[in-house]
């Protein structure tokens, strides 16, 4: 059975609504591609409209900029994310079984397939690992916060917080430690391909390592006896 995620995006990202138009859904997907081949700092609106055959001022009419672009796509990828988590752990009781599906879904190794949306979320998770830190590290982020356009990072946090909190109520570190994972997790994939000597999985660049990482980073400190201050 396939199924198409609808996710609604904070009015504050666009200047027109992309998915209102096929021009806009069109400026979309190939951003996701136009980022992935020539990385952010390297991509134009110039660029995206020769790509897509188009003029540059189509593009201006939907975004005010290319960064307002990517806060749009990785606010997409964690609404699309915290939405995996959900769909995936709906069933389990388990808070530890829900935990390593997380794990895996952080990583992208549990991609449903049999989702119909046209986005590639493949390509748009290698855009979130190189680039998403780039959509809040600006001079500008108070004011981009003051408009909820993290939102959908911080709802994805509180969700794997919660989870975290049924595995150990007593934990005082959920939210900081379900951040910390994500971060971890595209850090350490973003070394393992571009600079392999921060990381241990260099030498074969298998993300199974990572996973493994990730578990033992996780549940090492979840598992800890006690969390008084010293």
């Amino acid at each position: 059975m396939e199924y198409s995620v609808h996710v609604r995006m904070n009015e504050h990202l666009f200047l027109r609504d992309p998915e209102g138009s096929e021009l806009g859904r069109r400026i979309v997907r190939q951003s996701i591609l136009l980022f992935n081949d020539v990385g952010f700092e390297e991509a134009t609106f110039r660029k995206l409209a020769d790509r897509m055959n188009t003029k540059e001022a189509s593009i201006y009419r939907y975004f005010e900029n290319k960064h307002r672009l990517l806060i749009y796509l990785v606010a997409w990828y964690w609404q699309w994310l915290e939405y995996q988590l959900m769909f995936q752990t709906n069933n389990l009781t388990d808070p530890r079984e829900k935990l390593e599906r997380l794990l895996r879904l952080i990583l992208l190794k549990d991609l449903d397939s049999s989702t119909n949306d046209d986005i590639d979320v493949r390509t748009l998770h290698r855009i979130v690992v190189r680039e998403s830190s780039k959509a809040y590290l600006t001079q500008h982020v108070t004011e981009d916060n003051r408009q909820q356009l993290f939102k959908p990072y911080k709802d994805l946090c509180g969700r794997i917080a919660g989870i975290i909190l049924e595995y150990r109520p007593d934990y005082p570190y959920a939210r900081s430690r379900a951040s910390s994972l994500i971060e971890t997790a595209h850090y350490q994939t973003f070394f393992m391909q571009n600079l392999p000597l921060l990381t241990d999985f260099g030498v074969d660049k298998d993300e199974k390592h990572i996973l493994n990482f990730l578990r033992h980073l996780l549940f090492s400190s979840l598992d800890a006896p006690t969390f008084g201050q010293q």
